[in-house]
């Protein structure tokens, strides 16, 4: 009989290494456990246009209130009545509104429970 060099031990120890590499692989694999804790937190966006009667609302005030911190941020919309909003975090719900001489339009709503990471919200100013 031929004596191969491998003893038991040692075979069961490369059994072992060769789990933990294929677990390694396996967690660095897109969509594995590691894949999103690799990537860091995922960023949102809000953005749209402030409409009024007549058109889009320029220099209309849009408001971004975090539910969680209650900070606002506003932003005040160009010749297009668009807005923009970047670098939302996804864990935090958020209340959006505008207003412009004196009127307000309702109140939307982000939720942390969206999975989206891009939103296109219009929001509208009444002449009542």
């Amino acid at each position: 009989m031929r004596h191969t060099g491998l003893s038991l031990h040692s075979f069961a120890g490369r059994v072992v290494l060769g789990s933990c590499v294929m677990s390694a692989v396996w967690m660095a694999a897109p969509g594995g456990v590691g894949a999103e804790q690799q990537r860091g937190p995922t960023q949102r966006i809000v953005q749209g246009k402030v409409m009024g009667a007549s058109g889009a609302v320029n220099g209309a005030v849009v408001y971004l209130k975090d539910d969680h911190s209650l900070a606002v941020k506003s932003y005040i919309t160009d010749s297009d009545g668009g807005y923009r909003f970047g670098q939302l975090a996804q864990s935090t719900d958020y209340e959006l509104w505008a207003e412009s001489n004196g009127k307000k339009s309702a109140v939307k709503t982000i939720s942390s429970f969206d999975s989206k990471n891009q939103f296109y919200i219009n929001l509208k100013i009444d002449s009542k």
